[in-house]
């Protein structure tokens, strides 16, 4: 059943309205002179991620007792954010609707990437200097390995199997970066305002101000920035370089129609 107030083509395809009709001239409808383009295969891949996301962040809940410094960790809001651009995907997907801007799940892409290297290369190497191992229970384990390991790998198998190259732009990697910069005081003040000592006070070993002070946070922030920008343009730059996968039927655009300017 479509909207009465929607515009109609004529059969050359062009959109008319009700008054450009002419006595006599039978109208089509729009929705049915454009062919749904549905893409079932990375509608139900991203449906897919997003559930592997969202069960990794229940995992943690139920075996956290402070959700409130639960869902201070980069991990899980980054697991969140990507749950909901692919969600959103994947319905766009299954709908045959535009795929969503590149700034969007490029953002999302770059996040769980931090979030998957920073934990394999950082956290779980002790000789990093800012290593968290203890020991974890059996959900904590299975949530660990959802949200730091099979969503990264997940996110970018979906970005270089069925997304189209190229829709990724220079000025993107800057814009993407607004996030982890506004994580830095984020974390910084939610720390300042617990109690001295208060268990998981900062969410990381870089960013406790106990351990390095202010100047070794500046520090850790203008490294972990630096490698972030490198991070984000490396995405830009393979984003154009990569070659198109022929065949699969799922991959669109990067917009839908355009390349955002």
């Amino acid at each position: 059943m479509t909207d009465p107030t929607s515009p109609t083509t004529t059969r050359t395809g062009l959109p008319v309205t009700e008054a450009d009709t002419e006595p006599g001239t039978e109208a089509v409808p729009a929705s049915a002179a454009a062919p749904t383009d549905r893409r079932p295969v990375a509608a139900a891949f991203r449906a897919l991620i997003a559930l592997a996301a969202l069960t990794g962040v229940a995992l943690d809940m139920i075996d956290s007792g402070d959700l409130g410094r639960l869902f201070s960790y980069f991990t899980i809001q980054s697991n969140i954010l990507l749950a909901i651009a692919c969600a959103w995907s994947a319905h766009r997907a299954w709908t045959g609707r535009p795929a969503l801007s590149p700034r969007i799940t490029g953002g999302a892409l770059l996040y769980i990437s931090i979030t998957g290297l920073v934990f394999h290369f950082v956290l779980s190497n002790d000789a990093s200097g800012f290593a968290m191992t203890s020991q974890r229970t059996p959900l904590e384990s299975i949530a660990n390995q959802l949200l730091h390991t099979a969503t990264p790998l997940a996110a970018a198998l979906d970005w270089l199997l069925l997304t189209a190259p190229g829709g990724f732009l220079l000025r993107h990697a800057g814009q993407w970066l607004a996030y982890p910069f506004l994580y830095l005081p984020f974390a910084l003040i939610r720390g300042a305002l617990l109690d001295p000592g208060a268990e998981g006070r900062y969410p990381y070993p870089f960013l406790d101000v106990d351990l390095h002070g202010y100047t070794g946070i500046a520090g850790n922030a203008v490294v972990f920035g630096l490698a972030f920008y490198g991070l984000a343009l490396a995405l830009v730059l393979l984003d154009r370089v990569r070659p198109h996968q022929r065949g699969l039927g799922n991959r669109i655009s990067p917009t839908g129609s355009s390349r955002l300017k």
